[in-house]
């Protein structure tokens, strides 16, 4: 691997401090010089075989997704231009309580259909693995042995867990299914795991008590690792659902990251000063939390999971079921338009917030860019009829963003000093959320160069070397001697994300140069061939 200096860059380094111009030095995979002010100084500079003119271009660490989806895209996608294009170096993989590890054959069967709107089917893709160190192993094999486009950590996907230890059945898990969950939640961890996930409105997740989960943080504390909930409600519920995720970390001992940490829906417009008011208080009393979230206002998921939880009991093939029978499905209908489901955070269903962005089957693509209200008066029908078919001729796999976010929260949120950067990204469907392709340039385009809600080195910081210090990474997240080479460089004149919520696959601007492990992933805007990329595991204790 040829040496290569970086000249007269901007230095934004990821620990907030002001930004400085610098020549920095890498050499196989590793920032091995930094040379402070250079040309001004009139020294010797430091010379390489290849040297990149960064003028008027800022030099900040590679970001991290604090929350992907790209478990299988990883895998089906050498090129993966969605997030290496952003400049994004390293994504957090098994998020939401479910994955693909650990499993054994029945599970993965299972979770492949439960969660076919986030990643697709897998038709595409080798299972080869059953274990999160084998699916790890995967990772780092790729590409015909050559690895894959960008790094990639895992959670232990609780959910997952319990389907595989208890099944999917709404009840509580017996003495020696709680020991079995103990013991894969450990053998994940000390795979390399950097953590657990939980997806509590989603099933089987959602049916676990808190003292469940205090049990198998308990086990993640253990191994030096975090919890990270998708907590019970966004809507009705949400102030009281963070509060009891603050509250059982606690219990645990176990260190605590909120994911997608947003406040959505009506009953929440203007709440993010009690959210935080709520965390600084925990931090004052010692607790370790940190979050993330995605600069936009529209939340994504698929439609199957504003289900009641009670429809969901037993798995994929019980609900398809349900929904074929009247009474149930009527039955599902009140609990959405009347009571509002726990599948959609305690509040009623507003039809016309509900856009569908994805389809499975493609005799259903004339569906797609519509909301559900829309698709409905197109049809002369009620929007559950509308929902209904959907959700049956697709076999569960409809994917929708949900209209239903608030732009001051979203900006008090960011401004925290314990926020990270989370895209939340699924990939899947033909009208994804543009946050998938476009969380990080929005960051730094719209909130730190247009709105100045952050400067640009508390922005970099957030999305580099504080969730860098979540994930206990010794050598990763900082522009520092002796760290690795994951790196991109940015003009903060022009960044900007390309996708919209019109064309949600346009790639970024203003983003030419992104190294994984001191190589080009991204040369001159374009994305290289290079497959640089490895499973980044858990730092022991």
């Amino acid at each position: 691997m040829d040496q290569l200096v970086i000249r007269d860059a901007d230095v934004v380094d990821g620990t907030g401090a002001p930004s400085y111009r610098a020549d920095v030095v890498v050499d196989r995979g590793g920032i091995v010089s930094i040379v402070k002010e250079a040309a001004a100084a009139g020294c010797q500079r430091p010379r390489a075989t290849r040297e990149l003119d960064a003028e008027g271009l800022v030099l900040s660490p590679g970001f991290i997704d604090m929350h992907a989806h790209s478990d299988l895209a990883l895998l089906r996608d050498p090129d993966h231009s969605a997030k290496a294009a952003q400049g994004v170096t390293l994504e957090i993989l098994g998020q939401d309580g479910l994955s693909y590890a650990p499993v054994d054959d029945r599970t993965l069967e299972e979770v492949r259909r439960a969660i076919t709107g986030w990643n697709g089917y897998g038709d595409d893709v080798d299972f080869t693995w059953r274990s999160v160190g084998e699916y790890l192993d995967r990772l780092d094999h790729g590409f015909d042995g050559e690895g894959i486009a960008v790094n990639a950590a895992y959670l232990v996907p609780q959910g997952t867990v319990r389907a595989l230890a208890v099944g999917w059945e709404d009840r509580a898990a017996g003495p020696e299914e709680l020991d079995r969950m103990r013991r894969l939640v450990a053998e994940g961890m000390e795979q390399g795991a950097v953590g657990m996930s939980s997806g509590l409105t989603y099933t089987p997740g959602m049916y676990a008590p808190d003292t469940e989960l205090t049990e198998l943080c308990r086990v993640v504390a253990a191994h030096g690792g975090y919890y990270c909930p998708h907590h019970r409600s966004y809507g009705a519920g949400a102030l009281r659902a963070y509060e009891e995720m603050v509250a059982l970390a606690r219990e645990a001992g176990c260190p605590l990251h909120l994911a997608h940490a947003t406040l959505n829906f009506g009953p929440n417009r203007d709440r993010a000063p009690e959210l935080l008011a709520l965390l600084d208080d925990a931090l004052a009393a010692g607790a370790d939390i940190t979050l993330d979230s995605y600069p936009y206002t529209p939340g994504c998921t698929t439609l199957v999971a504003l289900l009641p939880s009670w429809a969901s009991v037993g798995g994929p093939a019980e609900i398809l079921g349900r929904l074929t029978d009247e009474d149930t499905a009527e039955r599902i209908r009140r609990h959405l338009e009347l009571t509002g489901s726990d599948g959609c955070h305690g509040v009623p269903v507003e039809w016309g917030t509900i856009e569908i962005s994805g389809v499975t089957e493609p005799s259903l693509a004339g569906y797609v860019g519509r909301t559900i209200r829309e698709a409905a008066n197109a049809r002369g029908e009620a929007p559950w009829t509308t929902a209904r078919r959907l959700l049956t001729e697709d076999r569960l796999g409809t994917t929708i963003m949900q209209h239903v976010g608030h732009e001051e929260n979203v900006r008090a949120i960011m401004r925290h000093r314990v926020h990270t950067g989370g895209s939340d990204g699924i990939l899947q469907g033909t009208k994804p959320h543009p946050r998938a392709y476009g969380t990080f340039p929005q960051y730094l385009g719209r909130y730190v160069r247009e709105l100045g809600v952050l400067s640009l080195e508390e922005c970099v910081a957030h999305l580099t070397g504080r969730p860098a210090a979540r994930l206990r990474l010794p050598d990763r997240g900082l522009v520092r001697e002796g760290y690795r080479a994951d790196l991109v460089l940015f003009d903060p004149a022009t960044v900007a994300p390309g996708a919209t919520f019109e064309r949600p696959r346009a790639l970024p601007t203003g983003i030419p140069y992104v190294l994984v492990d001191g190589r080009f992933v991204v040369e001159d805007g374009r994305r290289t061939d290079v497959l640089a990329g490895r499973a980044v595991r858990r730092t022991p204790v």
